[in-house]
């Protein structure tokens, strides 16, 4: 009896955790396919998308659905999304890493909006910085607004130097955008949701490791719009 007790209490103490995790995987899945969403929509109008040119020699993507932004003289910047790099041999996409961004600005600034982020990595450099535990845009990585449309090109010294290039979404407009002062973090906790395991963005981009089956909408859509690597 005492045995049947001990394992009731146990069942009943672990449930509440159970029930957490579960949350916190339904949350992920869901911001997987709001990114899987948000790029399709934005590479589905080639005239008001990102240049292919650029897309095909990114060496890796961020995407973050929903960034919040609130300003009551004070602004602030807050969103989580996923970072993905091209595999070792150039062909396809490797497993996401979820990341958070985080940024403040200051003047006088009221309300709350919410925008879709996009940047690209355009470089080993860039790349070696994301795989780091954090870095600041524009301070440890050059960047610029990235330019629109398939007629688009990087020919300005500011595009051809940036290690990023960022766009934004925003009451359906798609624009280049400047991110400057934002800083890009690992996020360990959603890593642990996708994996089972508490592992960082070096440890994930460009590893092999097997992409969660939530993960499967967005790579495919990476894939369709820029399979390989070019330049």
């Amino acid at each position: 009896m005492r045995w049947i007790t001990f394992t009731l209490a146990a069942a009943l103490a672990c449930a509440p955790l159970l029930a957490k995790d579960k949350a916190e995987k339904s949350k992920t899945d869901e911001r997987l396919d709001d990114a899987a969403s948000l790029f399709a929509e934005v590479m589905g109008t080639p005239d008001k998308a990102i240049p292919q040119g650029l897309l095909d020699k990114a060496h890796c993507i961020v995407l973050v659905p929903g960034l919040k932004k609130a300003a009551f003289g004070v602004g602030a910047k807050y969103g989580r999304g996923f970072a993905l790099c091209r595999t070792a041999a150039g062909q396809g996409w490797g497993p996401p890493a979820a990341i958070r961004i985080e940024g403040g600005s200051f003047g006088l600034q009221i309300g709350i909006s919410s925008t879709d982020v996009i940047l690209l990595v355009m470089n080993e450099r860039g790349m070696k910085r994301l795989t780091t535990s954090k870095f600041t845009i524009g301070a440890s990585a050059t960047a610029a607004a990235g330019p629109v449309g398939r007629d688009a090109t990087a020919q300005t010294d500011a595009l051809m130097m940036a290690e990023i290039l960022s766009w934004s979404r925003s009451r359906g407009l798609f624009a280049g955008i400047s991110l400057d002062g934002a800083t890009l973090r690992n996020d360990i906790d959603e890593n642990e949701a996708m994996y089972g395991q508490r592992w960082n963005s070096k440890q994930l981009l460009g590893s092999g490791a097997k992409p969660p089956a939530a993960a499967g909408k967005l790579l495919t859509e990476l894939n369709k719009y820029s399979p390989r690597k070019t330049g």
